[in-house]
């Protein structure tokens, strides 16, 4: 199956290089269209015409100025051709767009459900290929498979981290965020598991898609000046455009054990183009030759990226220490303070008191230390000013009600001193 392409964009160098047809986001599963087909008053020819296009379909002619012929992509499987109106302006347009919407709901042709999709939601498609040899067994197809969603979902959690903040390396930091920026993304695979496609809704996932189109291709100019110059001065400028830790290990997940991959992005045409971005970004590509690369930039940005100074205000769900007395062990939800969901801090013997009377009457604390990054930025360390924060009502009972849900957690705190 062909990358489709539209009119005015070249065609893939070979069979080989395909652009897929299809992932989306976290969610996973086969993308289907919401509902039944989108109201043809809805719906605008212009795009409709331009996601056929987008999606394979060949424009054959038609009256001029009143509508056009598509017909559908490749071996069509005796798939019927479509009209669609030119504009709204006559009076069968409507039905016109209605009887073309009608036969691709029906239609088996995987590149359809897109078109439907993309209607429905106006999303940006962000397209995965993978260039891998025929698999031997139907084992070693679904691995490839699997390995290429998990890579999208990780190359689309690095372009949403990179929304929440720039940064060598994120850790556990804006985590939750970002996956909650994700979340009306749909996916779809296509089939031989060597392509897939995300369709990121326009209205919550835009900057997303832009971050991550600027992200792969200063990824891409820093691995080509590495491999160059054996400098690595490109990924330390390149953090800028969201370039990271995370996307690189993501990378990596994408291109291993294949023999090349890419990444390819097309704008919502309802929306059209974000501002400063090209109509028709170029597709990014990616072979076993830049995985060194890509490796060392990893552990560059793993270890160079600085601790944090933070005040942390927490619930402490967890205490642990060796003897009734002395030092101890605290592990915080975070509340405040910094985008991390859990902290683990070592506390001495006055402060881990505090701590865990802190807790046992149903009030979190509040800490300062410094978020250590090379554990994933959930350790805190040099911790100092540890104070029980007061809180209204409802939220100490909520603290309380934990506490007694998770009695085993606390045994040593309770029989201490």
């Amino acid at each position: 199956m062909h990358r489709p392409m539209d009119e005015n964009r070249a065609a893939p160098p070979s069979a080989a290089r395909r652009r897929p047809a299809g992932p989306g986001g976290p969610r996973s599963g086969t993308a289907r269209p919401p509902g039944d087909i989108p109201d043809p008053a809805g719906v605008d020819p212009a795009v409709l015409g331009a996601l056929l296009g987008r999606h394979g379909w060949l424009r054959r002619g038609g009256a001029p100025g009143r509508y056009s012929r598509w017909t559908p992509p490749g071996p069509s499987g005796g798939a019927a051709s479509l009209l669609v109106p030119d504009t709204t302006a006559f009076p069968d347009s409507e039905d016109l767009l209605a009887e073309a919407l009608t036969a691709l709901a029906r239609s088996a042709l995987p590149r359809a459900r897109e078109v439907l999709l993309s209607l429905a939601v106006p999303s940006d498609e962000i397209r995965w290929w993978r260039e891998a040899p025929e698999p031997v067994a139907g084992a070693t197809a679904w691995t490839g498979a699997e390995r290429l969603h998990t890579a999208a979902r990780q190359i689309l959690l690095a372009g949403a981290l990179a929304v929440r903040s720039t940064a060598g390396y994120h850790g556990a930091r804006h985590r939750r965020r970002a996956r909650a920026a994700l979340d009306g993304v749909l996916v779809e695979p296509a089939p031989g598991g060597r392509e897939l496609a995300a369709f990121v809704p326009v209205t919550s996932g835009r900057a997303v898609a832009v971050r991550l189109h600027r992200a792969l291709h200063a990824t891409r100019e820093a691995v080509d000046y590495q491999r160059a110059t054996g400098g690595f001065e490109a990924f330390d400028t390149a953090v800028a455009a969201g370039v990271s830790r995370e996307l690189t290990q993501a990378l990596v997940a994408l291109v291993r054990g294949s023999e090349g991959a890419g990444i390819a992005l097309d704008w919502a045409p309802a929306a059209g183009p974000p501002e400063g971005c090209p109509a028709r970004p170029e597709p990014v590509e990616f072979s076993p030759g830049d995985l060194p690369a890509l490796r060392r930039a990893g552990a560059r940005y793993l270890r160079d990226e600085p601790p944090e100074t933070v005040r942390i205000t927490g619930a402490v769900v967890r205490l642990r220490r060796a003897a009734p007395g002395g030092p101890g062990v605290v592990r915080l939800r975070v509340l405040a303070g910094a985008e991390v969901p859990h902290v683990r801090l070592e506390l001495d013997e006055e402060a881990y008191r505090i701590a865990g009377h802190a807790h046992l009457v149903g009030l979190p604390i509040r800490v300062e230390g410094r978020l250590e990054s090379h554990d994933g930025f959930r350790r805190l360390t040099r911790t100092a000013q540890v104070v029980p924060v007061r809180v209204d009502d409802a939220e100490r009972d909520r603290l309380m009600k934990s506490l007694h849900e998770n009695l085993d957690c606390f045994e040593e705190a309770c029989g201490g001193e």
